[in-house]
């Protein structure tokens, strides 16, 4: 079915009147129940129900116009999935801009959010919602015209897969070519399995089907053997389908399991198979979302999915501009198509505060004499070493000091040793 169109009042009720005078910083959340009904009118409405296709089964989807807006506030406020939801029924904030006040339920599910994201994504209408939003901003003047102060900063973003080890992995992939085969043929799960040869990865559980000692280097390896013995299994089964659809549909699934095992599995010269030491570059983590990476956002911060950079006003805390990026990609290069959102809002960036892993991207090499870019330097810390402050650098002459006033000449982008 077509989603309903979303019709919050206009006016603010003597309540919401209360609550607004209440709040005191979080000014975005006044703004987007003030002006919901521009951002989110009739015609941009209609747009955000083309996501959805239309059926005669099935309940309504929740108005994607409320998700829209739960979209910028979640950005706005940097709130988790799980947040939002909790968000939704505990801050009346968020109520306000919602028009959920004092609800006891949440008007929508994670699920829900979640889909509605990647289709939001996938539609290219993210930018299309932000792009509106900053010119609805202009529109009410709100916020004046200006040079553009901004931060752009990078933080985790989880993926819609869930993220599994190497034995997982194929036997999730072998599971989805079962299904997909038995729902051609109107079949059971196990009947595929059976014939297949692949009841192994059909169980509840792999692991608890395999049976090892799992802190066991020699049982792991025989479970690694016998889980590729059943990918070879269903690899000449595969080739021996003579429906073409099915076998369509059988090779998606194995594709993924011949992956996992191209990147994971080494055989040594017996022929013995065992896990590959350290991560494959560009390793796949992932069945259900083939674009998750393994990544860090720093040292000490991992990340299994995605990075998110957002570019926001720091005068006003709007977003202006937002990057999708796998966890294991460089961040310097999201900067361009960051660029071209600004362009479409006929900005001047005036100001640019940075970490070090924007500094190589070419907002910074290919910056205007107008532009300032602000970045946080490397804490120093007191070690048995001099630390990089101590030494003098004089660009002029081109020469360094050490702490004991020796000098050397030295070239940029050189090695000085002595």
């Amino acid at each position: 079915m077509q989603p309903s169109p979303w019709q919050p009042p206009v006016d603010l009720s003597e309540q919401e009147e209360q609550i607004v005078k209440k709040i005191r910083k979080a000014k975005r959340f006044v703004f987007l129940r003030q002006h919901r009904h521009e951002l989110l009118d009739e015609v941009f409405q209609q747009e955000l129900a083309r996501l959805y296709r239309a059926s005669e089964r099935g309940q309504p989807p929740i108005a994607p116009a409320q998700l829209a807006l739960t979209t910028i506030l979640q950005a706005y406020t940097g709130a988790s999935d799980d947040e939002v939801i909790e968000a939704t029924l505990m801050d009346r904030r968020w109520q306000l801009a919602l028009d959920c006040l004092d609800t006891e339920q949440a008007p929508f599910s994670k699920g829900t959010l979640v889909a509605f994201r990647q289709r939001l994504i996938e539609a290219q209408m993210d930018r299309r919602l932000i792009e509106r939003t900053i010119e609805i901003a202009s529109q009410s003047q709100a916020f004046g015209s200006r040079a553009l102060r901004a931060a752009l900063d990078s933080s985790p973003l989880w993926g819609a897969g869930r993220v599994e080890d190497t034995y997982n992995l194929v036997g999730h992939a072998l599971k989805k070519v079962m299904r997909a085969v038995a729902d051609q043929r109107g079949w059971e799960l196990v009947e595929v399995a059976r014939e297949a040869g692949a009841e192994l990865v059909c169980a509840t559980s792999l692991k608890a089907a395999l049976d090892r000692d799992w802190d066991q280097q020699r049982q792991k390896d025989e479970a690694l053997e016998q889980v590729l013995q059943v990918l070879s299994a269903v690899q000449t089964w595969m080739e021996a389908l003579v429906d073409d659809e099915e076998k369509a549909v059988a090779q998606q699934g194995v594709k993924i399991a011949e992956q996992v095992q191209e990147q994971d599995v080494q055989i040594n010269e017996q022929g013995k198979a065992s896990l590959v030491k350290g991560v494959a570059k560009d390793r796949r983590i992932s069945v259900e979302d083939g674009q998750m990476r393994h990544g860090r956002k720093s040292r000490s911060v991992r990340v299994n999915g995605y990075k998110r950079h957002v570019l926001h006003d720091l005068d006003t805390d709007l977003i202006r501009a937002v990057g999708l990026t796998p966890a294991n990609v460089p961040e310097t290069s999201v900067t361009e198509a960051i660029s071209e959102d600004l362009a479409r809002q006929a900005t001047t960036l005036m100001e640019l505060h940075i970490d070090r892993a924007y500094l190589s991207s070419h907002l910074v090499r290919e910056r205007s004499d107008e532009l300032e870019i602000y970045r946080k330097a490397w804490p120093v810390r007191e070690s048995k070493r001099f630390h990089k402050q101590a030494f003098s650098l004089d660009w002029e002459r081109q020469t360094i000091q050490c702490p004991a006033k020796q000098e050397m000449p030295f070239v940029p982008g050189g090695v000085v040793s002595i």
